[in-house]
C-alpha cells in the first residue's frame, strides 16, 4: 500500500507522538506516525512522570529547552481546565513540587548554592534546613545534616495517561485526511529520490508512505542504529551516537504504608555514583542507584532509580530491584519494617531504555547534506520533560518560523 503524507515521524513515542500533535494544531500539515510496537512501549512507558527543573542545571545545554517545555506543559494543563476537564484524570497531572535530598554536610552545603542558581535562574526555590524539611515529609529520615533544595512549582504526570490524551488529540485530525498512524509496522528502509537525492518514501513492513515535506527520526535509543541501518547503501556514514541506558522502577499500588507530600530525588542522583561491589570491568556497564520517590495519580508508590549499560537488554533483573528498595530503606525508615516479598500482591516492575547521548544532550535538527530529514533523539531521562519543547522547535525548524529556543546546541554534525 502506498500513501503520502506532508510529514511523516519515526517513532510513537512521547517525543515522536507531541510532534504530531504540534503539526496538527500549528499548521494544515497531514502528518502519519510509525511505530514497531506500540506507544509506551518503550522508555516512555516505563518513566515516573518527573516535569522537575530542580535536578537541571542553569546554563546547561538542555536548560532553555527545558524551561520552555516545561511553560508548554503547564500551559496544556491549564488548557484541559478551561475545557471543564480535570488534568489529574487526563494527563495524570500534579502540582506536586520536589526535593533534593541532601545527608551530609557536604552535600547541604552545596544545596545552597544550588538553590542559588536556580533562582539567579528565575525559578522560585527554597533550601530547607534539617527542621524545615521535616515538617514537609514526615516521613523521611532526617537528622542534623540533612538539608533540600524544594521547588515548589515542579510537577509530574502520568506517562500512559498522557499519551492516551495526545493520541486522542491527534486522532481528532484523522477524519480530516490529516493524520494516520502505522503501528506495528516495522521501518526497513528509506526510499531517495532520484531527482534531488532527498527521503521522498519510508517503506515499512506493510506499507510505502510518501513524504511531501519531512521526514522525522525519533525513535528513542533505537535511532542510531536505525539511521546506521537506513543509510547504509547511499555511501554515507551517519554518525549518531545514541544508546540505551537500562533502568528499573519499582511501583506499588494502591501502597499507604508511606505518605509523601512531594516528588523526591537524593542529591547524589545528581552524579549516578556506581554502587560498591557490582563495579564491572568496563565503567560504563556500572550499575547505578539513586533514591527517587513519588507518588502518582493513582496513588501509586514509584520507587527509582537505576542506570546501566547493557545494550537492548530489557530483562528484569531482581537484584536491581533489591538495590532500589534497600536505597529507599536508608531514606524511608517505614520500609525497613516491610518485605520486598510479602508485597508480591502489589509489585510491579517496570524497566526501559534511555536513549542516552555520551555529550547529555539531545540531537534535534536536520540531517547535514538531507534537507528534509530531522532527527530528535537521544534525550535520556528527560523526554517527558522535554517533549512539547522539542515538538515545538521540530515545527519551527520544518516550517521555518523563528525559534523561540535555540536548536544551535542540539545540531547534528558528523556525517562523513
Amino acid at each position: 500500500m502506498a500513501d503520502a503524507y506532508d510529514v511523516v515521524i519515526v517513532g510513537a513515542g512521547i517525543i515522536g507522538l507531541t510532534i504530531a500533535r504540534h503539526f496538527l494544531i500549528s499548521s494544515d500539515l497531514s502528518v502519519a506516525i510509525i511505530d514497531k510496537e506500540l506507544p509506551c512501549s518503550g522508555s516512555t512507558g516505563a518513566g515516573q512522570g518527573y516535569l522537575w527543573m530542580i535536578y537541571k542545571t542553569p546554563g546547561s545545554a538542555i536548560w532553555d529547552l527545558s524551561q520552555r517545555s516545561h511553560q508548554l506543559w503547564k500551559m496544556l494543563a491549564h488548557s484541559i481546565e478551561e475545557e471543564g476537564l480535570d488534568p489529574m484524570v487526563e494527563l495524570g497531572w500534579k502540582n506536586c513540587g520536589s526535593l533534593l535530598i541532601g545527608r551530609t554536610e557536604e552535600e547541604s552545603d552545596m544545596l545552597k548554592g544550588w538553590v542559588k542558581q536556580l533562582c539567579e535562574a528565575g525559578l522560585k526555590a527554597e533550601y530547607l534546613s534539617s527542621n524545615e524539611l521535616i515538617r514537609k515529609e514526615p516521613d523521611l529520615l532526617v537528622d542534623k545534616y540533612s538539608a533540600a533544595a524544594f521547588l515548589p512549582d515542579d510537577c509530574q504526570l502520568d506517562a500512559r495517561r498522557t499519551v492516551a490524551y495526545i493520541e486522542k488529540t491527534n486522532r481528532n485530525f484523522a477524519a480530516k485526511g490529516r493524520y494516520t498512524e502505522f503501528y506495528n509496522d516495522p521501518v526497513k528502509r528509506f526510499i531517495r529520490s532520484d531527482i534531488n537525492g532527498e527521503v521522498k518514501a519510508v517503506q515499512t513492513s506493510n506499507n510505502t508512505i510518501y513524504s511531501k515535506k519531512a521526514v522525522i527520526v525519533a525513535a528513542g535509543c533505537w535511532t542510531g542504529s536505525l539511521m546506521q541501518d537506513l543509510f547504509r547503501n547511499w555511501e554515507m556514514d551517519l554518525h549518531v551516537p545514541v544508546k540505551p541506558r537500562k533502568g528499573h522502577l519499582l511501583v506499588l499500588e494502591n501502597f499507604n504504608s508511606l505518605k509523601l507530600n512531594h516528588g523526591l530525588m537524593e542529591a547524589a542522583y545528581l552524579k549516578h555514583s556506581t554502587i560498591s561491589g557490582i563495579e564491572s570491568s568496563d565503567p560504563e556497564q556500572n550499575l547505578s542507584v539513586s533514591m527517587t520517590a513519588n507518588i502518582d495519580a493513582a496513588g501509586n508508590l514509584q520507587l527509582g532509580s537505576s542506570r546501566e549499560f547493557v545494550g537492548f537488554n530489557t530483562d528484569l533483573d531482581e537484584s536491581v530491584v533489591s538495590q532500589i528498595w534497600k536505597r529507599a530503606g536508608e531514606f524511608f525508615p517505614k520500609l525497613k519494617t516491610l518485605s520486598l516479598p510479602d508485597l508480591s500482591a502489589i509489585r510491579k516492575v517496570r524497566t526501559g531504555l534511555r536513549p542516552y547521548m555520551p555529550d547529555e544532550k539531545p540531537v534535534i535538527g536536520p540531517v547535514p547534506g538531507l534537507s528534509n530529514v530531522f532527527l530528535a533523539a537521544g534525550h535520556e531521562g528527560c523526554g517527558l520533560s522535554m517533549a512539547l519543547g522539542t515538538a515545538e522547535m521540530i515545527v519551527e525548524m520544518v516550517l521555518g518560523y523563528p525559534e523561540k529556543v535555540d536548536s544551535t546546541v542540539f545540531a547534528l554534525h558528523k556525517v562523513c
